[in-house]
């Protein structure tokens, strides 16, 4: 089965939970739209995602992340509803769809999130699933629960109703307007170490829900690590897939991310993006009472975008838009970086040590993105030797260099154009090497032309 929405370019947007965590209400979500409009859309970004407990009334009233058992807006077919005093347009059941007509009128996309399951007050209460003449509690596995929410019971698969209950969803999601879906306790259901993919069977239902829906909608999974030995049933019901658990502004996690981007390397294609998570950029936090700026420094800032668009890890930002400063900015509008992300193709990590990294991707007509990082804690000069480089297409060369990866080489023998991505400048021509003088946890890209 092949997902039916053809994402053909790793999606870039702006995502509520790094910000707002469960408390996101309607006039942020307009403000952040609004700034993406004027501010971002012209390079790329469009998609506006309102992250998870959309549905609860007093979300991040409680001392944790989340109020355990709260009392969940519920229509009369165990479908979540938008909280009406968060989301006042969803007033009269509306649910997002004024929302989503808003947004979509700036020239953008939207998004929700759900919590893979059916909500536990729906099976205590013994509500209807629509076009069906069962309940809730018939179609709920109370043993499926999520480590980190009460929201929700998982859905038996074997039952009859499940899939009309997961039907019903996602034609309310269509009738709202809804492009993206964020489905969590699903790609790595953590409860259950034993049996980390057990929601398998729900994301096959979620796959044929969208299918039934009649509207495109990109379909994300979280949270992770996902299974690499998944990587074939992922690409076939899934558009994006979280290879981390929820990513912060540590550089322990960001220096951990090479190694999660090279397990995932060769399953980057039109289509199946894994996933690298949010963007913690600009000011976060806020949800979580706790709100502050960015901890990477800038380096590392520079070094997590690079990564991210060298490996063509979906980009969503993470910070309140609106209170963006101008290098937050910058970093986000780099047409020339943005490009390696959204066009280029076969990515590839050439080397890595504790040290440093170097990573490629092709960037068509016989030129190719180079990624040069620095890991250590010292200023270093990173060099990409380009001895017996021949003039063949990048897809070999990356096979090769797969094949073949204690030779660190790039195979061809003649000057190359070198143009230096992120300061937007001609570097002229180099013959043997690409080197950079990279800062602390820095980065560098280039793309090499030949």
């Amino acid at each position: 089965m092949k997902n039916n929405y053809y994402c053909d370019q790793p999606p870039m947007g702006w995502n509520s939970w790094d910000c707002y965590a469960a408390t996101v209400t309607e006039a942020q979500l307009l403000e952040n739209a609004e700034y993406m409009q004027k501010n971002l859309l012209p390079f790329g970004w469009e998609h506006i995602v309102c992250d998870i407990q959309w549905y609860e009334p007093l979300a991040g009233t409680g001392e944790g992340e989340y109020r355990p058992f709260a009392e969940l807006c519920m229509d009369d077919f165990s479908r979540l509803m938008p909280a009406e005093n968060r989301f006042p347009s969803s007033i009269g059941g509306k649910g997002f769809a004024l929302i989503a007509e808003k947004i979509h009128g700036m020239g953008l996309k939207f998004g929700v999130h759900y919590m893979r399951g059916i909500p536990r007050q729906a099976v205590h209460r013994r509500t209807a699933i629509k076009n069906t003449k069962t309940t809730a509690d018939k179609i709920a596995n109370p043993f499926s629960i999520c480590k980190w929410n009460s929201d929700m019971y998982g859905v038996d698969v074997s039952k009859s109703g499940a899939q009309e209950y997961y039907n019903s969803i996602f034609e309310q999601f269509a009738s709202w307007g809804v492009d993206y879906v964020k489905i969590d306790d699903i790609c790595n259901t953590n409860m259950y170490p034993h049996a980390p993919y057990s929601g398998r069977g729900e994301i096959e239902m979620i796959r044929r829900a969208i299918d039934a829906s009649g509207r495109h909608m990109v379909l994300s999974l979280s949270p992770g690590p996902a299974l690499i030995e998944e990587a074939w049933h992922l690409s076939q019901y899934a558009n994006m897939w979280r290879i981390t658990d929820d990513f912060w502004d540590r550089w322990d996690l960001l220096k951990d991310m090479f190694r999660r981007c090279e397990l995932w390397q060769a399953h980057v294609r039109p289509g199946c993006w894994p996933d690298c998570d949010m963007l913690p950029l600009g000011l976060i936090g806020a949800g979580f009472k706790k709100p502050r700026q960015t901890s990477f420094t800038r380096d590392e800032q520079r070094t997590m975008m690079t990564l991210w668009c060298i490996f063509r890890s979906p980009l969503m930002m993470g910070g309140i838009l609106p209170k963006n400063d101008e290098w937050t900015l910058t970093l986000l509008t780099n047409p020339e970086v943005l490009d390696v992300n959204q066009h280029g193709s076969n990515p590839v990590q050439i080397s890595r040590n504790d040290n440093e990294a170097i990573w490629m991707n092709d960037a068509g007509d016989g030129a190719f993105n180079l990624a040069l990082f620095n890991l250590s804690d010292e200023k270093r000069t990173v060099r990409c030797p380009l001895t017996g480089f021949q003039k063949a297409a990048l897809r070999d060369c990356t096979r090769r260099v797969r094949m073949y990866p204690e030779t660190n080489t790039l195979p061809n023998q003649q000057p190359f154009g070198v143009v230096d991505l992120w300061n937007r400048q001609d570097m002229g021509t180099v013959e043997k090497e690409v080197a950079a003088v990279i800062p602390p946890h820095g980065a560098a890209l280039y793309r090499v032309v030949s």
